[in-house]
């Protein structure tokens, strides 16, 4: 039997334990949001010039709410970079525990699966952000020393010692080495957010093409190996 709010086209109100559901469904949800927002933003227009008004307008939320869970756009920015890049560190080190490839292998690994998990994705931008704003914000720039740099350091760290003890690499001074390793990656970033509109357009950098030429670069070496010179003998 129909009830009276049912015959007169009235809708019952919600009971008591739907509307929380809801309201945590939706709140659960936010803190996403704005971090996307906020990697957006930063990406776009790099870390000064954001405004928390607008993380918030693009999120869809007011403000207030941004400053519920991010009481500053320095925590802003950090939560960004955990969610992004930090919080992947152990995923990585995890997969370094378990691979069981050679060395080299590791290498080629490394740099294909970086590029696919965060040079090719809007992330990518918070290294060319650093670069141009750390000196401005030392306390960031401490941040992302201790969160991103460090950790990756010691992570290609381990990938070169492995090398040496397998007697793969030779010795290496590792404080130097791991810059080896780096530097085509930041390259790479700085060309995909900044130099490529420098780049002649009939000749784009293919970034899968570059990494390659780079790691082989990197564990053969420029000299001709005496099996591959003409004479027998490499210079």
């Amino acid at each position: 039997m129909p009830s009276l709010s049912q015959l007169i086209g009235v809708k019952a109100k919600p009971s008591a334990g739907d509307a929380p559901a809801k309201r945590e469904r939706r709140k659960e949800a936010r803190p996403g949001e704005l971090l996307e927002a906020a990697l957006d933003l930063f990406v776009e227009k790099g870390f000064a010039a954001t405004r928390s008004e607008e993380v918030a307008a693009r999120a869809g939320v007011s403000k207030g709410t941004l400053f519920l869970y991010f009481p500053t756009k320095e925590e802003l920015f950090k939560a960004v970079v955990r969610e992004n890049i930090s919080g992947r560190f152990k995923e990585w080190n995890d997969e370094f525990q378990t691979f069981e490839g050679s060395t080299p292998d590791m290498v080629r690994y490394c740099m294909k699966v970086w590029w696919e998990r965060l040079g090719a994705t809007r992330a990518s931008g918070i290294t060319k952000l650093i670069m141009s704003e750390a000196r401005n914000f030392p306390e960031l720039a401490g941040f992302y020393q201790q969160e991103v740099i460090k950790p990756g350091q010691d992570l290609i760290r381990r990938i070169l010692q492995r090398g040496i003890d397998r007697g793969e690499f030779r010795v290496l001074d590792l404080d130097y080495a791991i810059f080896s390793i780096t530097a085509p990656m930041i390259y790479l970033v700085m060309m995909k957010h900044s130099l490529g509109a420098c780049m002649p357009q009939d000749h784009p950098l293919d970034p899968q093409r570059y990494l390659t030429s780079q790691v082989e670069t990197l564990l053969h070496g420029l000299c001709v190996r005496p099996e591959d010179a003409p004479n027998g003998r490499a210079p």
